[in-house]
């Protein structure tokens, strides 16, 4: 037989067996050899989100700092403030903020842009750290909103104007631990959420009135039951110190931990939600804390305590500052915010403090948990004295 013969043989073949599985296919449904239905795609890898910045639903976003990339203040790409920017860029009508410190240059300008345009832009900081501050060798970010006839107020008393939430249109809030300074995203470990959400713009708008009054620290009305939320299935509750008893809530929130207790810490001396970590540990629950190492060395830290009764500790290995305030319960509980753990913090500051319940959360933040313990060590026993 000739190769043309035997090719129309097999190629008759070919078209008959095509034909037979062609009808099988359209009476069972079966595709055994693939031949009628699209190949199930292989699922491309899920990529961990960059420790500089993450984000997931789109009512919210979470960045952290990177000083180990991200450190160079005359490049703001990649940053914390290159979003803050676009926020700001982005604005219509109001941009309220309650924030500690600040001496980002392009940041003050593009505020300036922003009022130049019709934005409604108002900024409450603290007296000593932030007008005060704003005559130093370096600093003059606030005179430059001032000049251009942005209102800057501050809280003029001992207490410090701790917070640090940014309000746009009454839509958006951005908080956390970050500083809007060199040292704070470009120098420090820290954190920002970012929430597109009216009913819990209105919550930190109400408190932002309040100062906006002068009424600070205990002089500010408490309104916890105004205060919680509820976002496409999340439980979001905010709560300002001092008028606000946060400490208990956080107390109550660890101690009633099931599972787990992680903490990244600038300062933890308040004794009591110290026992309560405790308390947590000797449930048999996983604890384990990373403390800023000069914060941990004074006779006040919790580390120590901590320490003597076996729960795993470790001091940060940022040569700059680890400025987050953070506690992370069951994987699914996220606190966060301005507070440091300290009785100044809930006694006489202004400070702001979410509590999200959301596991999609939570693991970003125990993420960047893993990222800093690895970097951390354990303190030097010989520093320490267990009783």
């Amino acid at each position: 037989m000739d190769k043309k013969k035997l090719q129309k043989i097999i190629s008759t073949i070919f078209i008959i067996a095509t034909l037979i599985l062609g009808a099988y296919y359209l009476f069972t449904g079966s595709d055994p050899l693939g031949l009628f239905t699209e190949p199930t795609a292989i699922p491309s890898p899920t990529l961990a989100p960059a420790a500089s910045g993450a984000e997931s639903a789109s009512w919210w976003k979470v960045y952290f700092t990177d000083p180990a990339k991200i450190n160079d203040p005359s490049n703001f790409s990649g940053s914390i403030p290159e979003k803050l920017i676009e926020y700001i860029d982005r604005a219509q009508e109001t941009i309220h903020i309650a924030s500690f410190e600040f001496n980002l240059t392009p940041v003050a300008e593009a505020l300036i842009n922003a009022h130049k345009r019709g934005v409604e832009v108002i900024w409450i900081t603290d007296d000593e750290h932030g007008l005060e501050a704003d005559e130093e060798e370096g600093r003059g970010q606030f005179a430059m909103l001032e000049e251009a006839g942005i209102q800057v107020l501050d809280d003029a008393r001992s207490g410090l104007m701790h917070d640090k939430f940014w309000i746009f249109d009454g839509q958006i809030i951005w908080t956390g631990s970050t500083n809007i300074t060199e040292n704070g995203n470009f120098r420090n470990n820290n954190n920002v959420i970012v929430f597109h959400a009216p009913e819990l713009a209105a919550i930190y708008e109400n408190e932002f009135s309040e100062m906006l009054a002068g009424e600070f620290g205990t002089r500010s009305p408490s309104t916890p039951e105004m205060q919680s939320t509820e976002i496409d299935g999340t439980k979001i509750q905010v709560l300002f110190a001092a008028e606000d008893e946060v400490m208990d809530e956080l107390i109550s929130l660890v101690k009633g931990a099931e599972e787990s207790v992680r903490f990244m810490a600038f300062s933890f001396t308040h004794d009591d939600l110290g026992d309560a970590v405790l308390y947590a540990a000797q449930k048999g629950g996983e604890v384990r804390g990373i403390f800023e190492t000069r914060g941990s060395e004074t006779e006040y830290s919790e580390m120590t305590s901590f320490y003597c009764e076996g729960i795993p500790v470790r001091q940060d290995g940022n040569p700059g500052t680890f400025h987050h305030k953070v506690i992370i319960i069951d994987n699914e509980i996220v606190v966060t915010g301005s507070l440091n753990f300290s009785n100044n913090a809930v006694e006489s500051n202004d400070e702001n403090v979410v509590i999200i319940y959301n596991a999609e959360i939570a693991s970003l933040y125990l993420q960047e948990f893993e990222l800093r313990w690895a970097e951390a060590e354990a303190p030097d026993a010989d520093d320490l004295e267990c009783e």
